[in-house]
């Protein structure tokens, strides 16, 4: 079964994108968060905002697919997530800005 995940791709006033993922990113869908990543970078004018704070779950696979990203991506984190993402290395390589 497939864990929930729920992803939005929202415009800021500024014209800035910002993809929201809400639920959990696991192997059963971190293929399509990927996607989703892959299709809003492409479409973003600058650096694309991910904005993971609520997102309850990441694993490997999730973290896995931020990777090929991370010169074009701003990552926002819960306080629960940041940690995970500084021990997986990705706040050495791109903006991790808690909420």
């Amino acid at each position: 079964m497939s864990t929930t995940l729920t992803l939005t791709t929202d415009q800021r006033p500024d014209g800035a994108l910002v993809l929201t993922a809400i639920g959990e990113v696991d192997m059963s869908n971190a293929a399509d968060f990927g996607d989703a990543l892959t299709r809003a970078v492409d479409a973003a004018p600058g650096p694309l905002t991910v904005d993971l704070t609520a997102l309850e779950y990441l694993d490997s696979a999730g973290l896995a697919v931020l990777f090929p990203h991370v010169e074009r991506i701003h990552l926002i984190a819960s306080p629960i997530l940041a940690p995970v993402l500084i021990i997986a290395g990705l706040a050495d390589l791109m903006t991790v800005t808690p909420a």
